[in-house]
């Protein structure tokens, strides 16, 4: 998958479980200071990304996933792995 394709369909996910306009949603956008996504949406947003990449994403690997391009480049290394 490229990255404009996991960014669009992560940021399309963000959309449906937090409600933020796509068009605003940034990839050095941080999840909580600049997306007010706070820990309870963020398990929404995990769990939809578990359904539509087939990837689990680990607790101790959402602590290192500061933004949206922190998550685009974690999925894109865990749907293709080099």
């Amino acid at each position: 998958m490229e990255t404009q394709s996991t960014f669009d369909a992560f940021v399309a996910i963000l959309d449906d479980v937090a409600g933020l306009d796509p068009a605003s949603v940034r990839a050095d956008d941080a999840f909580g200071d600049d997306l007010d996504v706070d820990s309870l949406t963020m398990v929404e947003v995990l769990m939809s990304v578990e359904d539509r990449f087939g990837v689990t994403v680990s607790e101790d690997t959402v602590r290192s996933l500061h933004t949206v391009g922190d998550m685009v480049a974690h999925l894109e290394k865990a749907v293709l792995p080099s």
